[in-house]
């Protein structure tokens, strides 16, 4: 488990450049498979976070000599749901035994946790309209993003999930598309729905994220299909089957 570091050790300082500490106060089961954990701590409230960003949590101690021999097991990468005097964040469990899944069932209230201070370019755009595309790695990082959007901005988007049960509450009226057990790679379905959406003549901003291959066929989608620019398509790939390295 990810503990705070001790004060007066070298490494301690310097992790302490980059990263802050706060205390688990609560944790929620927000959907079936994700989990809502809210930290707090001295400091968190004057973090610099914009909706979209995401953190670098800590999943091992980076002080230890042991953790330096899997780097990639060192660090998970979660995007905040909500910053307000604390962090939130809503981790999914995508099952297995790797260091993220391990952390996330095993996190408890009382709990210490280190993570990096806020990053990102994922984050909102000047726009007359938003569009929203991915699935439930995505869901989070749109929440952040449709909670700080004012009502009277027009949004649309279509979110794929593998059923009811793993959709998150947003907040704005997108469209939910359910699985039911299919892969969520490449998903033929998702830009099905995707390509049935009602948008002005004019191009807005579209934020794409989640599995690497979608976000190319709803790119490809928006660009070849409706001629929008490619700068006006945010994109944001946090998997892809069989790669690792993903944010």
């Amino acid at each position: 488990m990810s503990t705070a570091p001790t004060a007066g050790r070298t490494g301690d300082r310097l992790i302490g450049r980059f990263s802050v500490s706060g205390t688990v106060t609560q944790i929620d089961q927000i959907a079936r498979r994700m989990r809502r954990i809210r930290i707090e701590g001295d400091g968190l409230a004057d973090l610099a976070c914009l909706p979209g960003q995401h953190v670098r949590v800590h999943v091992a101690d980076l002080r230890d000599p042991h953790s330096w021999l899997r780097p990639r097991d060192l660090l998970r990468t979660y995007s905040v749901w909500r910053h307000d005097d604390g962090i939130e964040l809503c981790v999914l469990d995508h099952g297995g035994e790797g260091p993220g899944a391990q952390w996330v069932r095993q996190v408890r209230t009382g709990h210490r946790v280190t993570f990096n201070r806020p990053e990102g370019s994922f984050v909102l755009r000047d726009s007359g309209y938003h569009v929203f595309g991915g699935e439930e790695t995505a869901a989070v990082a749109f929440g952040a993003m449709l909670g700080a959007l004012p009502p009277a901005v027009p949004v649309y988007g279509v979110i794929e999930a593998d059923g009811p049960q793993d959709r998150l509450p947003l907040g704005r009226e997108l469209t939910w598309l359910d699985r039911d057990g299919r892969s969520a790679a490449a998903s033929r379905a998702l830009l099905d729905a995707f390509t049935q959406l009602e948008l002005p003549s004019e191009p807005g901003t579209a934020y794409l994220a989640g599995e690497a291959r979608t976000i190319q066929l709803l790119r490809q989608h928006l660009v070849a299909d409706r001629g929008w620019p490619r700068q006006a398509v945010r994109t944001k790939p946090f998997w892809t089957p069989g790669k690792r390295g993903l944010d």
